[in-house]
């Protein structure tokens, strides 16, 4: 979810890095405020009901990320 800088940095990101899950943009940074976002990076695992189920700070660690969505898979 993108709130800095602007909407067509953010495109443009999206476009040169190829990336193909759905961005969002709020630019009222409502959203950090919500979830307790203070700065980036920063990463929330969400279940289907919105829940958080994990969260992480600073450097996103790839294989807890990754371990987490399979957990997901699995149940």
């Amino acid at each position: 979810m993108g709130t800095q800088d602007n909407l067509d940095l953010a495109e443009n990101f999206v476009q040169s890095t190829g990336t193909t899950f759905t961005m969002l943009w709020d630019r009222t940074f409502q959203s950090w405020n919500q979830l307790g976002i203070t700065g980036q990076p920063a990463g929330i695992l969400l279940n289907r009901y919105g829940q958080i189920l994990d969260q992480w700070r600073g450097d996103i660690p790839r294989d807890q990320v990754l371990d987490a969505v399979a957990e997901l898979d699995s149940t």
